[in-house]
C-alpha cells in the first residue's frame, strides 16, 4: 500500500509540475514583441494591449514609443533585447534593408532569438528579402513569416486589417491567432515570399485603379459634369472599383476619406512608389509585362519630385485638376 501512495503521490508532483511547465509556456505566449512604431504599427501594438497581451516594444525613434509606453507596453533597448523577452515578435518597417538590419544585424532579433520563435514580418519588401530573413531564422530554429497588410491606417486603428501571410503551415497556425487580434482577415499566400507577392501585385492595382479614376472624374468635371452625380453613375456602373466607391480621389465626393481631408492621412504616395518600384523589380525578376504598372510606377515617381510625398496616393487627383 505504502509503495502504491508513494507512486500515486510521485505522478500527483510529476502532474503539478507539468500544469507548472504549461502555466508558464503560456505565460510567456501572452508576451508579444513588436518592432516599428509608426503610423501603422504604433496602432496594432496598441490593439495588441487592448487584447491584454504583454507587450515588449522597440522603435529606433524614441518618440514613436510614447503612447505604447504610456498605456502600458514596456520598452526594450534593441531589437534583441525584445528576442530575449518575448516568443512571438511582429515587425513593421519601411523596407527591405530595415528588416534585414533588423533581423540579422548588430543587436538583431536573431542575435537571441529564442528555439521556436514565431517572427512575423508586416513590413512590404522584396519576395527576395523576405527568403532571405527566413533562412537565416530557419539556421536559429526560429520561423520566420512574410505578412504585409493592406487596409491602412484606419484599419491598423480599427483592427481590421488584411494579412497576406507566406510561410509554413503549422507556424501560420500559431501566428494567424496572434494577427486575429490586430486584423480582420489572415490569408495563408503560401510559402514566404507569397504575402509580400499578393501585396505588391494588389498594391500594382490600386495605383492603376487610382490613376484611371483621377483621369475619369478629372475629364467629367471638366466637361462640366457634378462630381457626386459622376462619382454616382461610375459605382453603379462597369468602371466601379474601389478607388471611386470607398477611396474616391475628388474632394466632397465621400467624408472620411483623405482626399476630403486635404489628402492627409491614408496610405502616402512616397509609399505607393516604393511599392510599384518592388512590383517592378519582381515583374523584371520573373519577365513579367507590367506596361500600367511602369507606368504608374513613373507617375508616381513624377509626384514625389513635385512635392506630393507626404500626401495620400489619392493626391494624384489633384495633381491632374491643377495641371492644364
Amino acid at each position: 500500500m505504502a509503495s502504491v501512495l508513494r507512486t500515486l503521490s510521485l505522478r500527483n508532483l510529476t502532474a503539478q509540475a507539468q500544469l507548472f511547465h504549461q502555466v508558464q509556456r503560456n505565460k510567456c505566449s501572452g508576451t508579444i514583441g513588436f518592432i516599428g512604431l509608426g503610423n501603422m504599427g504604433g496602432p496594432m501594438a496598441l490593439n495588441l494591449l487592448k487584447s491584454d497581451h504583454k507587450v515588449v516594444a522597440y522603435d529606433v525613434m524614441d518618440a514613436a514609443t510614447k503612447a505604447i509606453a504610456d498605456a502600458g507596453a514596456e520598452i526594450a533597448s534593441t531589437p534583441s533585447a525584445v528576442a530575449q523577452k518575448a516568443s512571438q515578435i511582429i515587425t513593421m518597417l519601411p523596407n527591405s534593408s530595415h528588416v534585414e538590419e533588423v533581423y540579422m544585424g548588430k543587436n538583431g532579433i536573431l542575435e537571441s532569438v529564442q528555439d521556436g520563435s514565431i517572427l512575423i514580418d508586416s513590413s512590404t519588401i522584396h519576395p527576395a528579402s523576405s527568403k532571405k530573413v527566413a533562412e537565416a531564422a530557419a539556421a536559429k530554429s526560429a520561423f520566420y513569416m512574410d505578412a504585409p497588410v493592406s487596409g491602412g491606417v484606419g484599419a491598423a486603428k480599427a483592427a481590421t486589417l488584411t494579412f497576406m501571410v507566406g510561410g509554413e503551415k503549422e507556424p501560420f497556425e500559431k501566428a494567424e491567432k496572434l494577427l486575429a487580434h490586430v486584423g480582420k482577415n489572415v490569408v495563408h499566400c503560401g510559402a514566404v515570399g507569397n504575402g509580400q507577392a499578393a501585396k505588391i501585385c494588389n498594391n500594382m492595382l490600386l495605383a492603376i485603379s487610382m490613376i484611371g479614376v483621377s483621369e475619369a472624374m478629372n475629364l467629367g468635371m471638366r466637361l462640366g459634369l457634378d462630381s457626386k452625380v459622376l462619382a454616382g453613375i461610375v459605382n453603379t456602373s462597369s468602371g466601379r472599383c474601389w478607388s471611386s466607391d470607398t477611396y474616391n480621389p475628388v474632394p466632397g465626393v465621400l467624408e472620411g476619406v483623405p482626399s476630403s481631408n486635404n489628402y492627409q492621412g491614408g496610405f502616402g504616395t512616397a509609399l505607393m512608389y516604393k511599392d510599384l518600384g518592388l512590383a517592378q523589380l519582381a515583374a523584371s525578376d520573373m519577365n513579367a509585362q507590367t506596361p500600367l504598372g511602369a507606368s504608374a510606377h513613373q507617375i508616381y515617381r513624377m509626384l514625389c519630385e513635385k512635392g506630393y510625398g507626404s500626401k495620400d496616393f489619392s493626391a494624384i487627383y489633384k495633381y491632374l485638376s491643377e495641371s492644364e
